[in-house]
């Protein structure tokens, strides 16, 4: 068989004939972000191929909409304060029986909080592209070529959803406005118009969308500083309830009505939740292309972000315990700050502006998590890995990434509607955080990896040491690692098995490796081609053009594929992307020009 350009075509001359060479001489390349990968003999790759342009995306985003550090601090804060410190602290209690461990519980929380985001800050300052976890798993795991990025798309698109706070925020305003049941499809609805909101005004205003976020940010930490002083004028004595004596003795560990004796499970729960009410921590990391100056950007917000919130939830405890007996703290069945408001400034103004104020931090979770995840949706559709990756990456017609922030909206929708409400339900709004403690520890492991092997030529301008990288580590193995041990009571004390959390998430994951599977080496044989994004950014003006090709492998399968067809289509991938790892610097997947993807719908 000849080749398409008539020539014959063996396995022998694979790496020099399978090129592309339609690279204008008007691209400019970013060698950082990306490189057009020539032969040994300086041809470009793929040129000789039936293949033609099947569509093309340019992005380019003004330097007034990019994000200053400002901005970035309060899209990190605004997804790390949710619901959990103003609800999580009374079975923290319940949990220990002590003072003295529930804060140093929530202190330990935020050091380990700083120990991953050492590792996102090497990780990040060192590859400043949106996207997050999706870049630095394609930097560490090189083979099998997408299997990474495959799992990880697999797990932020199914489970990246904002239905939680979404559903939190229908639930508050139903609670603000005295309806009897603020729960049920009333709720859900306001979710659905809630999320709805959210989407819509990042899709069409996205000054506005920041400028709303960076607005809830400062409610927030004006709520948690009006909890801290009012906690220290409860000190004071400044209370209507009587001194509940917490402090009188902070590290005896107590067995009271509804509150200690928990043992080793217990503490292992408490800290599990206390570690939890710390996510949304590496919010900036997935928005890096949009950051003002991202290297200096991120290194000032992050750490700013994490230590304010780390300062300002040990302080809320403090507060809460000032002003909250310990028995009515454990047996709570209304959110802690609730009780607190009550027992500082009367029930009346508690019942009026609680649920209206936790209502506001809930849609400004919304707002930090739909912004950065639609980010991550789109850089996945750039390269090709989703189903129609065309559409998703699109920025039309708005110049925002309205088909990624579609995506984002359908997932949370679904999930918001689809499931019974109960059991099954917060089942499925929980799951996305046990995942993503396999993900982190891949992450980390790959750094102590980089750091260690001297030919993977690794350098960024921060540096994280191997003890702390250590720390994070048995974190998030103690974090995957936990949930399989039986609880000491009941085995379904939610609603399900105790072991159906961990299963699932670990099985969307395995997921996320049969999609790869279909993705690379079953789906091209059915379509008989492969697409091929091509990525190239202009140094001077920041614009990025990704080109989508189809690159026909039918007529190849004899030589290419082997007469037996024992050959897979990864093997006519792998010297397309040969190239693609580089290996100075830190080459590897940002380097990327070339993608692959092998459905009709890309």
């Amino acid at each position: 068989m000849s080749s398409p350009s008539g020539s014959s075509l063996n396995r022998d001359d694979l790496d020099k004939k399978f090129y592309i060479d339609d690279a204008s001489d008007d691209d400019v390349v970013d060698s950082e972000a990306a490189s057009i990968v020539l032969d040994s003999d300086g041809s470009p790759l793929l040129a000789g191929t039936e293949l033609f342009v099947d569509g093309v995306q340019k992005y380019r985003l003004p330097e007034s909409r990019k994000i200053g550090a400002v901005g970035a601090f309060f899209l990190i804060l605004n997804k790390m304060i949710g619901t959990g410190i103003f609800s999580t602290p009374s079975s923290i209690f319940a949990s220990t029986g002590s003072v003295g461990i529930c804060l140093l519980m929530w202190a330990a929380a935020g050091l380990l909080t700083l120990s991953g985001l050492s590792v996102y800050l090497e990780f990040g300052l060192a590859i400043p592209r949106s996207g997050g976890e999706k870049n630095y798993l394609e930097r560490i795991f090189r083979k099998p070529r997408y299997l990474a990025t495959s799992v990880f798309a697999v797990q932020m698109i199914l489970l990246g959803f904002s239905s939680g706070n979404s559903l939190a925020f229908g639930r508050y305003v139903l609670l603000a406005a005295g309806h009897p049941l603020p729960d049920g499809w009333p709720a859900r609805g306001i979710a659905v118009l809630c999320i709805t909101f959210v989407v819509t005004l990042h899709a069409v205003l996205p000054k506005w969308g920041l400028r709303l976020t960076n607005t809830l940010g400062v409610f927030k930490v004006i709520v948690l500083l009006l909890i801290v002083f009012s906690g220290l004028a409860a000190l004071a004595g400044h209370r209507l309830v009587p001194d509940p004596h917490n402090f009188d003795e902070p590290w005896a560990i107590e067995k009271g009505d509804g509150y200690g004796g928990g043992g080793a499970y217990a503490y292992a729960t408490a800290m599990l939740q206390v570690v939890y009410s710390y996510k949304g921590w590496e919010n900036a990391n997935y928005v890096m292309g949009e950051l003002k100056n991202p290297r200096r950007t991120l290194s000032i917000a992050a750490p700013l972000a994490v230590v304010g919130v780390t300062i300002l939830y040990v302080l809320a405890n403090v507060a809460y315990f000032a002003a909250i007996p310990k028995g009515e703290l454990a047996k709570s069945e209304v959110i802690v700050a609730g009780l607190f408001f009550r027992n500082v400034f009367g029930e009346s103004t508690a019942a009026r502006c609680l649920p209206a104020l936790v209502a506001l931090s809930n849609i400004g979770n919304v707002l930090a998590v739909s912004f950065a995840h639609s980010r991550v949706n789109q850089e996945l559709a750039k390269e090709g890995v989703l189903p129609w990756s065309q559409f998703w990456a699109s920025n039309k017609p708005f110049n925002t990434p309205a088909a990624s922030l579609l995506l984002h909206w359908l997932i949370t929708v679904v999930v918001l509607i689809a499931p019974p409400p109960g059991a099954a339900y917060n089942f499925i709004v929980n799951l996305y955080t046990y995942p993503g403690a396999w993900i982190n520890t891949a992450v980390t492991c790959g750094l102590i990896y980089l750091q260690w092997n001297e030919k993977e030529n690794w350098s960024s301008p921060w540096h994280t040491y191997p003890p702390i990288s250590i720390i994070y580590l048995l974190l998030n193995l103690f974090l995957a690692i936990t949930p399989f041990i039986p609880p000491n009571n009941s085995w379904n004390a939610d609603g399900y098995p105790y072991y159906a959390f961990p299963l699932v998430g670990t099985g969307v994951l395995l997921l996320g490796g049969l999609y790869w599977a279909l993705w690379t080496k079953v789906w091209p044989r059915i379509g008989g081609y492969i697409v091929v994004a091509e990525r190239i950014i202009d140094e001077d003006t920041g614009e990025e053009v990704v080109r989508y090709k189809k690159v026909s492998v039918k007529k190849l399968e004899g030589e290419i594929l082997g007469e037996d067809g024992n050959n897979t289509v990864e093997e006519v991938r792998q010297p397309l992307l040969r190239k693609q790892g580089g290996q100075s610097g830190n080459g590897g997947p940002e380097e990327v020009v070339y993608q692959t993807f092998g459905l009709d719908g890309r």
